[in-house]
């Protein structure tokens, strides 16, 4: 019995000693995100100000945060799952419709032309959910 008790000390001491390594955060896996969109950000403003390159919405630029998080957890799910589920599919396509919406503003877009490209975003994304789901 004293064998088997020294066996399970080794192996907790074996257990402490030589922790698993742990899953980052999910705080720190988006700070990629943050860090692409800032930089994104500052190079149009960058532009700006040695060109005559100009945006009347420039605010606009603001909505590519949460566009790049949706895409930055759309790929997150495809790597963990190895497929694209419905978290994935549902991320990717709010990144999409965020994108799209700054790109409208951005650029004066009128939304009476842009307004079907809504919808072909949703059906992309149903059928993305009946192709891999």
């Amino acid at each position: 019995m004293s064998n088997d008790v020294s066996d399970l000390k080794e192996a907790e001491k074996m257990v402490h000693d030589d922790p698993a390594p742990s899953m980052p955060s999910r705080r720190e896996g988006n700070n990629w995100v943050a860090g692409v969109a800032l930089i994104v950000i500052g190079g149009v403003f960058l532009l700006s100000n040695v060109t005559d390159f100009y945006l009347n919405n420039w605010w606009a630029l603001f909505i590519l945060i949460p566009a790049f998080s949706n895409f930055g957890n759309a790929w997150r799910s495809y790597q963990s799952h190895g497929r694209l589920n419905r978290q994935a599919r549902g991320s990717l396509t709010g990144g999409m419709i965020l994108s799209l919406i700054t790109i409208a503003f951005l650029f004066d877009l009128d939304w009476g032309l842009i307004w079907p490209l809504f919808l072909i975003i949703g059906g992309l994304s149903a059928l993305l959910g009946g192709w891999f789901e």
